[in-house]
Formats: structure tokens, sequence, C-alpha cells
């Protein structure tokens, strides 16, 4: 294997084009001051050496912030955080920042990796929480990096925060279904244990009092155990003593699931999900639908605008859902309850 080269340094552009280092620096830093001849043969120089300049660096030195933001997500697979880190980037892109997308999937592994890109002195962090305490972020807040919570709150942190409407949304899916005829309604989840899944149960069972109907717990699927399958909560639910006749999938990955196991079985069973996926309208499944990528979009808005004021008030912001309806959950009961 050939050696590496070593990377080649300002210096080293300043030889080859026959000026000082400090006029390579300013090419760079602040070009304003250079004329275009002497600019065009040091990026000459630049290209023919494979140079880049540190950025990172020359931000620091002048006082500023690195123009990086990272999100921080635990879940690369799945499209509704793909869409969101879509958002962000098309957002930061227009203001001049680029974007770094990190993944974690624990409290612990979350803390760390977030301490790795604070400590390359990035300017934001957006990510999707995790733990339990966000408060080692507090730190970094008052030192003027940029923390956005995506999908649920930090905790034990004041930052920004971007959320669905999440019990609004499981509202609607249980009121749809409910409006139909439906009285034993099915809930599939995993994890359960984080703040969305918590404000849609919340959701869940608002609509079922208000039609006068008790909470059913054996009417709930649910666990944290990612080992777990989701067709596997879906199949329990399904043959218990008392099955229900609808289901609600509490996620994209949920309602996946949920179909899977329906088609199998040929179960004529309702069906809403709760987040709309690719092909969720050739097979006609009703959903509880947002756009991902506007969360994104929001997220670096709130990252970007607390750069340029640290002190500001926190916002929250909570991101409207609604209800698609594709044929999966618009019809009775096959038996009468």
């Amino acid at each position: 294997m050939p050696a590496v080269q070593p990377r080649p340094t300002l210096a080293d552009v300043a030889r080859l084009a026959g000026v000082s280092a400090k006029t390579v620096s300013r090419v760079y830093a602040d070009p304003d001051t250079v004329s275009p001849q002497t600019a065009a043969k040091v990026r000459a120089a630049a290209e023919r050496l494979n140079f880049r300049p540190n950025l990172l660096a020359r931000d620091l030195r002048r006082g500023g912030v690195s123009q990086t933001v990272a999100f921080v997500t635990s879940e690369f697979v799945n499209p509704f955080y793909i869409q969101v880190a879509a958002g962000i980037e098309r957002e930061c892109a227009q203001h001049g920042f680029t974007m770094v997308l990190a993944s974690s999937d624990d409290a612990r592994r979350e803390q760390q990796v977030i301490d790795t890109l604070v400590a390359q002195r990035v300017g934001a962090v957006l990510f999707v929480p995790l733990g339990d305490d966000h408060s080692y972020l507090e730190g970094e807040r008052r030192l003027g990096t940029a923390i956005v919570a995506i999908d649920a709150p930090a905790r034990n942190l004041l930052a920004d925060s971007v959320v669905l409407a999440n019990r609004e949304g499981a509202y609607l899916a249980t009121k749809a279904l409910l409006d139909h005829g439906h009285r034993r309604i099915g809930y599939v989840c995993n994890p359960v244990n984080v703040y969305t899944q918590a404000e849609r149960l919340e959701g869940y069972r608002q609509a079922l009092a208000e039609a006068g109907l008790p909470a059913d717990d054996r009417l709930v699927r649910a666990t944290d155990d990612p080992g777990v399958p989701l067709d596997n909560l879906v199949d329990h639910l399904l043959d218990s003593s008392e099955p229900p006749t609808a289901l609600i999938g509490g996620n994209n990955r949920a309602t996946v699931g949920a179909v899977r196991v329906t088609r199998l079985r040929k179960a004529d069973v309702a069906l809403i999900g709760f987040d709309d996926f690719e092909m969720a309208d050739i097979f006609n499944i009703s959903v509880i639908a947002h756009d991902p990528v506007a969360m994104g979009h929001a997220a670096a808005r709130l990252a970007l605008d607390r750069l340029d004021d640290p002190t500001g008030i926190t916002h929250h912001v909570e991101l409207p859902v609604h209800y698609v309806p594709r044929g999966s959950a618009e019809r009775p009961p096959a038996v009468p309850v």
C-alpha cells in the first residue's frame, strides 16, 4: 500500500503561489483585501495541492461560531428521521451552514456522541432526546451553543423544541374509529416509554373516555424491548380472548407491522396509523399525517435564530397533524359490537 501523503498546509500553498502565508490566509478569511490576480494565483496553487482551508479554525479565531450544525438521531433507517434530516439540511444550506449527521441508540451513547460533537465546536446541536436527563448540556447552552430538541422536549434543560401534535393526532385516530362503530380499539407501539407515545396514549384514552368507554389495558400492546417484533405484538392482540375490531399503529413501524399481520391472517380489522409512510396510499391505509421535512425546517430555524439571539425566550413549537382517510379505517366492525 502506498504511503499516505501529508496534508498540504497553508505554508505549502504560499510557497507554490509565491506569496506570504498571511496573503493565503486573507484569500480565504477576507478576500476583499486581496487583488483578484493574487487570489486567482493562490486558489490555483491550492487546487494543485488539493489544499482545503480549516474553516472551523478560521471561524473560531475570528470569534464566531462554526458554520456546522449537528443532528443526532437514534434511527438512521427510519424514513421519518431521514425526512427530518432533509429539512434541517435544506434550511441550513440556505444560510451557509452545513449539517452533519450522527446516531445514538441509547441514553448513554447519546451523551457520548453529543459531547464529542460539542468538543469539535459545532455551532448547534439538534437531537432526538433519548435520555431522562439532558442537564449535561446546560454549560454548552450558556456558552452559546444552540440546542434544539426534536420530536420531544429535552429533560432538565431549558432548550428550544419542535414536536408534533401527538395527543391531538391519536385523539383524531380513535375518534374516527369510534365514529364508524368500533368500541374495542387496540393500540400497538414500540417503544412506549417516550414522550411521543405518552402523549399519543393520552389522546387515545381521552377519545375513549369522551365516548363513555373505560380504558382497557388489555387492548394496548406496547414494549420498550427493541428485540420484540411489532408483528408479535399485533399477533398477541388479535389472539386474545376478546380481540379488537380496530387497530391504531402508534408509529410508522407499528402500522407496517399491523398491515403485514392483518393481511397475512386475512383479519377483518379496521386500521389507522400514526405517521404516513411509503406505499400507505397504495395499500389504502388511513393515517394521521404530518410533515417531517417541515419539522426539520422548523428545528433548523430555531437553531439559527438561537445563534443570533442566545438570550432570547425559549420556544416550544408544536406542528399540526391531520387525518387522511383512505379506506382501512372507514368501515364498521365485521361483527356488530
